[in-house]
């Protein structure tokens, strides 16, 4: 059996519920260059390769859209300023978390939304139960690379063959192939299991604490 002593997060659909706020932010944005809105249902497709994406795909026309600068620079105000409204850790995630903790495990976090905001949201929603935690910033390569993924291993004092990497996505999967780290796919998150089954998941937690038994063998 193999044994980890280091498990990262996914945030976006892993460890936060965060559609609703950047549906909000995405509407907003929107609505500031006199284009259509967007329903959740969309906008949780849009997601996981971090927010210039989101706005490139919720936007009619992407980046040669003319105004898609302007909506993605009101979309990052918004967001910046209403990120914690509706978000909250899914039922489950800080019991897990405080468990984890507890039996002396390394916690971190890898997201593509910006650094800041990773920051702020692990120090205001987690109070310091993952030690490290890494958003999208300069220099760095957004997932699916594996850079951020293997910043935050070396960042904890691991390996990767000791590492364990959970997420919501087809972009966590490739992340963890990438980075040569095993990964568990969580079903609550913005994608089916069907979905992440298509994109070779192989490895499926239903709640949080299913984990447990992942790392029992």
């Amino acid at each position: 059996m193999k044994t980890y002593d280091t498990i990262i997060f996914d945030l976006d659909g892993t460890l936060l519920y965060t559609l609703e706020d950047l549906t909000a932010s995405v509407n907003h944005a929107l609505d500031q260059v006199s284009f259509p809105r967007r329903t959740l249902d969309e906008v949780r497709t849009f997601v996981g390769n971090g927010v210039r994406v989101l706005m490139r795909r919720a936007l009619p026309g992407g980046e040669e859209n003319p105004k898609f600068e302007e909506a993605f620079a009101a979309f990052r105000e918004h967001y910046a300023a209403h990120c914690r409204d509706r978000t909250r850790p899914y039922p489950g995630i800080m019991d897990l978390a405080r468990e984890l903790k507890a039996r002396g495990l390394r916690l971190g976090i890898v997201s593509n939304k910006s650094d800041r905001e990773v920051k702020e949201l692990n120090r205001a929603c987690f109070s310091g139960l993952f030690s490290a935690a890494l958003g999208e910033r300069e220099g760095v390569r957004r997932k699916p690379e594996p850079d951020g993924l293997l910043e935050a291993v070396k960042e904890l004092g691991s390996t990767p063959e000791r590492s364990l990497y959970v997420g919501d996505s087809e972009v966590d999967l490739r992340t963890a192939v990438n980075a040569g780290i095993d990964c568990v796919s969580v079903t609550w998150g913005f994608r089916s299991e069907t979905q992440l089954r298509e994109a070779g998941a192989k490895r499926f937690i239903r709640s949080p604490m299913e984990l447990l038994t992942v790392l029992q063998g």
